[in-house]
């Protein structure tokens, strides 16, 4: 397990100035869970208030609800059709004939067999369009225009919406939408409120990539703070709808051999007795010199991923310091690692591997995170919802497990939340 002791003394001074125990209310301390709910008549003005403070953003992840894209197909299915996409596209903008196109299937494919994820570590993965014949490529070899996709992802993603809250009858205060993989104004939210006559309102948390569900998760509670009473999260990441057959790149096939589409949706509610996630703490750092390690950006035919091979060293390196001061503002001691189980987003079977070596974790405390990525691959900022889902249903996971949450997206961006299961 992970030294407590020598990391944390001695401990250089935090950038941006001494650790809190709170992120949000700098003066307000962890108590112990018997005292929540006494008088606080007793206490001085300036505890009153730090008191009150604590209270008023402690929220409770709740109420989740996957809903899974309409198509499906197995990994090894997918892989041979990447390699057959990839193959049809460079016949065409090569002009090359049968046997070419087929020793370039071959080529493409013994890549993928070497780099892309494998079939034991990913099983199937959803996907949004009915798009198993590669033929298409012959005809438009670069794929569809980047108008063209965001009009297939506002398609899908209002059809998403009505259906997910055609039983609702009680608005939420607030909706946070999180995507990367489509922006069209008004959105799906914003047309679902405006239909209902709710008084909703609607903030976009865009562009983040596949850390934003944490993000999100502070803006909820921020809103909490204020007096929203519930706030909604829902995630709508299609990332199948931005293939680029005409880039052959190796970082470009493993990129296409993870990602699939993803669509959950989940609620904070004001902290109560659960079920549910209480948020504890969260932490949030841009490595520095890490810029060019991952990119996505729009292109004229849809979003475009970048990604560096020293990527899952870059985040170990940061890991340990990190894990450290999430815990230190979740007012909890390293001690309490051995017994928590983890939701770390499956950027890849590697990134899970090097934070369980960093951690100097045990298998089961991020068996959670292998088996989404095992039975949906990465869904982007979906991935971690799918994760907290899994271990609040999970029963041997049991009322008062400490679940630290991490995820890693473009920056780098390394992002970190505690919860505790209610």
């Amino acid at each position: 397990m992970l030294d407590a002791t020598a990391r944390l003394v001695p401990r250089p001074a935090h950038p941006e100035g001494p650790i809190v125990r709170r992120a949000v209310c700098a003066d307000a301390r962890p108590r112990a869970r018997a005292t929540l709910g006494e008088s606080n008549t007793s206490m001085s003005p300036a505890a009153r208030r730090s008191e009150t403070c604590r209270r008023a953003w402690l929220v409770l992840l709740a109420n989740f609800v996957a809903t899974r894209p309409r198509y499906e197909v197995t990994q090894p299915t997918s892989l041979a059709w990447l390699a057959d996409a990839h193959a049809e596209a460079e016949a065409a903008l090569a002009q090359l004939d049968d046997a070419g196109k087929r020793r370039f299937a071959a080529k493409i494919a013994n890549v993928l067999a070497r780099c892309g994820c494998p079939p034991d570590k990913l099983a199937r993965r959803g996907h949004s369009l009915p798009e198993l014949d590669v033929s298409r490529f012959a005809a438009d070899p670069r794929g569809r225009s980047a108008e063209a996709r965001t009009r297939l992802f506002a398609e899908i993603v209002d059809a998403y919406f009505t259906h997910a809250y055609e039983a609702e009858r009680e608005p939420p205060d607030d909706l946070i939408h999180v995507t990367c993989t489509g922006y069209v104004s008004p959105n799906g939210a914003q047309k679902l409120v405006a239909a209902r006559g709710w008084r909703t309102r609607i903030t976009n948390a865009y562009q983040m990539g596949c850390y934003a569900a944490v993000p999100a998760v502070r803006m909820a509670a921020g809103f909490t703070a204020i007096g929203a009473r519930r706030v909604d999260i829902v995630h709508t990441e299609l990332c199948s709808l931005h293939f680029h057959s005409d880039d052959h790149a190796i970082e470009q096939l493993v990129v296409q051999s993870l990602f699939a589409d993803g669509l959950i949706r989940y609620a904070t509610l004001r902290d109560d007795d659960g079920p549910g996630l209480r948020l504890l703490g969260w932490a949030e750092q841009v490595l520095g010199d890490s810029a060019g390690a991952m990119g996505w950006r729009v292109s004229d035919r849809g979003m475009r991923m970048t990604l560096a091979r020293d990527v899952p060293d870059r985040i170990a390196a940061a890991l340990r310091g990190f894990v450290i001061e999430l815990y230190q503002r979740a007012g909890l001691g390293l001690d309490a690692i051995r017994d928590s189980v983890f939701a770390v987003h499956p950027g890849g079977p590697k990134i899970i591997d090097r934070v369980r070596e960093v951690l100097e974790l045990d298998e089961p405390q991020v068996r959670a995170s292998r088996d989404v990525l095992h039975d949906f691959g990465n869904m982007s900022s979906a991935t971690l919802p799918h994760i907290w889902m899994r271990l609040l249903a999970d029963p041997a996971v049991p009322r008062g497990t400490l679940i630290p949450s991490l995820a890693f997206g473009p920056g780098l961006t390394v992002c970190g939340a505690v919860f505790e299961k209610q």
